[in-house]
């Protein structure tokens, strides 16, 4: 892959996990608040499960692109 669609699978990645952060802050407050509130929340964090590990995914798929890159760039 040439070095400039790297670059824009790059920027792309580096959304998501940027999004990925976000949702997972914010189940983690539900979580919170059901729990606060004596709610049961397995669902909510059975979901959460689900997020962190999309998350994980997004973080490796980010971290590939930037090594890709390095050595696009080392040729």
């Amino acid at each position: 892959m040439d070095p400039q669609m790297i670059k824009r699978h790059l920027a792309q990645a580096e959304q998501h996990v940027a999004e990925g952060e976000k949702h997972l802050i914010r189940q983690r407050e539900l979580i919170a608040k059901l729990e606060r509130d004596g709610h049961d929340t397995k669902e909510a964090t059975a979901f959460l499960e689900q997020l962190e590990e999309m998350q994980g995914m997004h973080v490796a798929d980010r971290d590939r692109l930037k090594n890709e890159l390095r050595n696009a760039d080392r040729t």
